[in-house]
């Protein structure tokens, strides 16, 4: 991890922290801390700066925080994206942290199977630790809004209509449309189908409410290639 996060229980006073879990090993054993030596911090939906170590035992850190500096910027980006697969959920969950997605809405879809809204996987706690892994890497500190949605029509009728007010909305699905854009300087919501795409009965519904067909060209790639690969090419 490139930034530690600090939550509010990890204070033990306005400017003092004690880690004594995973966050505490990195220190000790893979950045290789003494006292005295500083780590690039940051609190958890505020802002970064660094934490100069106090105390260091065989059971935990103590850090004087210095936090005066603000987290990057997130992209102007929606992700509406059908519901993975339960083994790529965390893979993808934590790269769209990385990339600094503002708002990722998990729908279902036809080709979703209905086991996969039952996976483990799907735990808050462990939506939560995909994304704050993410954010430690990318040296973020503000999690992603994130929503699901189990059904499908009453979402795009009702619901999507409003959100995509105010953006540019994209459906990213082979053969349909442009090539994907790049280097917008717009607010996006993008929609990304399950392995395989949208069926047509989807697609139309998007385009439907005003979803623009873009494509990555005549290879099929894996969600979780077509998701970094679209983001990157829509912003710089």
């Amino acid at each position: 991890m490139n930034l530690i996060l600090l939550e509010h229980q990890d204070f033990i006073d306005p400017q003092h922290v004690r880690l004594s879990d995973a966050r505490f090993k990195q220190i000790l054993q893979v950045h290789g801390s003494q006292i005295g030596d500083q780590v690039r911090v940051g609190e958890l939906n505020g802002l970064m700066g660094s934490g100069r170590i106090t105390d260091l035992n065989e059971q935990a850190v103590t850090l004087a925080v210095q936090l005066d500096q603000q987290p990057p910027a997130k992209l102007p980006l929606t992700v509406v994206l059908a519901l993975p697969r339960p083994k790529m959920i965390r893979r993808i969950f934590r790269s769209l942290a990385e990339l600094g997605v503002e708002q990722l809405i998990v729908i279902n879809s036809y080709k979703v199977e209905k086991s996969f809204w039952q996976s483990p996987a799907l735990d808050p706690v462990k939506v939560r630790q995909y994304l704050v892994d993410g954010l430690q890497q990318a040296k973020d500190t503000i999690l992603p809004q994130v929503q699901f949605h189990k059904r499908f029509k009453p979402f795009v009728e009702d619901e999507l209509p409003n959100i995509i007010a105010g953006s540019r909305a994209l459906i990213a699905h082979p053969a349909l449309g442009e090539h994907c854009p790049h280097q917008l300087n717009e607010r996006i919501t993008l929609a990304v189908g399950p392995e395989g795409g949208f069926i047509p009965y989807e697609v139309e519904k998007l385009q439907a409410i005003g979803f623009e067909g873009v494509d990555l060209g005549e290879r099929i790639l894996k969600v979780e290639n077509a998701l970094t690969t679209l983001i990157a090419k829509l912003y710089n």
